[in-house]
C-alpha cells in the first residue's frame, strides 16, 4: 500500500471523528456550559498533543507564540460558533453547513489576489448555495440562528486555513498546531469564567463527549491531518473533506435519532456536489501546469 493511499485513508478516518463531534457537542451541551466544553476540549488536545510533540515547542519563538495566538483565536471562535450553533440546529445540518469552508477557501483567496473566481469556483458557489437554502430556508424564507452561526464557522475556519498557510512558511507547524489549541482552551476557558460557571462532567455521557472531542476530534485529529498533508494532495484531501457532513448526518441519525427527511437529502447531495465541482478548480490547475511544461522550450 502506497504512503499516499494510507495517508488518504487517514483522512478518511480523521473525517469520521469530525464527522461524530457534532454527536459528542450535542451530548455535551446537555449538562455543560458552550465555552466549557470549549476549553476542556482544547485543553485536553493541547496537553495530549504537547506530550507527543514536546521537541518542536523547545525551540519556539516570541514570533510563533505571537502567530498561535492570533491562530488560537480564530480556532476558539470557530469552535465558539459551531458549538452555539449545534445547540440551535440539528446536528446533520451544522455538519453540511460547515462544510462550506471547502468554497470559501478559494473565495478568500480570490479576494486577497483581486481575481475573479474561475468557472469550477463560481459554479461550486451557486450550487452549493443551492443546496443550503434547500437545507435551511423555512417556508417565510429566513434561516434560523444556528444555521447561519454554522456558516459563521465555515468563513472563520477558512480565515484560519488561509493564515495557517502563511504563517507555516516560517515557522514550525508542529509548533502553531499545538500552541493554538492551548490559546483556544485560554480563550474558552476565560470565557466560561465570565459568562458561564465553570465545572467538570459529572455524568458519563458528558464525559463521552468531552473525551471524545478532546482526544479523538482535536488531538489525534488534528495530529492525523498533520501527518496525512504530508503525502497526498490538496485535491484529494479537499474531496476526502466532502465526506465529514455525510458521517456527520449519519452519526445523527444513528445516535441523535434525528429524521433525515427526502428534503434534507437532497440539500445535502446538491451541497457535496457544490463542494466536489468547486475542488475541479485545483485538478484543472493542475492539469494545465503539466501541459506548460510538457511543452517544448
Amino acid at each position: 500500500m502506497s504512503y499516499r493511499t494510507r495517508a488518504n485513508m487517514m483522512m478518511i478516518g480523521v473525517n469520521v471523528f469530525w464527522g461524530m463531534s457534532y454527536v459528542f457537542m450535542k451530548m455535551g451541551l446537555s449538562s455543560l456550559g458552550s465555552f466549557t466544553i470549549i476549553a476542556l476540549r482544547c485543553l485536553i488536545a493541547f496537553f495530549i498533543a504537547g506530550l507527543f510533540f514536546h521537541k518542536p515547542l523547545r525551540q519556539i519563538t516570541r514570533k510563533t507564540i505571537l502567530s498561535s495566538a492570533i491562530l488560537g483565536f480564530l480556532l476558539f471562535s470557530v469552535f465558539a460558533f459551531v458549538t452555539f450553533g449545534v445547540s440551535m440546529t440539528s446536528a446533520s445540518n451544522a455538519g453540511f453547513l460547515v462544510s462550506l469552508t471547502v468554497i470559501f477557501v478559494p473565495l478568500l483567496n480570490c479576494v486577497l489576489v483581486k481575481k475573479l473566481p474561475s468557472w469550477p469556483i463560481g459554479l461550486g458557489i451557486i450550487t452549493t448555495l443551492t443546496g443550503i437554502g434547500v437545507l435551511t430556508l423555512k417556508h417565510s424564507f429566513h434561516m434560523n440562528a444556528g444555521d447561519l452561526l454554522c456558516i459563521g464557522t465555515a468563513l472563520c475556519y477558512a480565515v484560519h486555513i488561509t493564515l495557517t498557510g502563511t504563517f507555516t512558511k516560517n515557522e514550525n507547524p508542529i509548533a502553531l498546531g499545538i500552541l493554538q489549541l492551548g490559546f483556544a482552551g485560554l480563550f474558552a476557558l476565560l470565557c466560561s469564567f465570565l459568562f458561564e460557571h465553570p465545572s467538570i462532567p459529572t455524568t458519563l455521557s458528558s464525559w463521552v463527549a468531552i473525551l471524545g472531542l478532546g482526544v479523538l476530534c482535536s488531538a489525534i485529529g488534528f495530529i492525523c491531518q498533520a501527518i496525512a498533508q504530508r503525502y497526498t494532495t490538496p485535491t484529494h484531501t479537499g474531496l476526502i473533506f466532502a465526506t465529514e457532513p455525510i458521517f456527520a448526518a449519519l452519526f445523527a441519525v444513528l445516535f441523535l435519532h434525528e429524521l433525515f427527511t427526502l428534503k434534507k437529502l437532497i440539500g445535502s447531495v446538491i451541497v457535496i456536489a457544490g463542494i466536489l465541482i468547486a475542488q475541479l478548480d485545483d485538478l484543472l490547475l493542475k492539469k494545465s501546469v503539466h501541459y506548460q511544461e510538457t511543452l517544448p522550450k
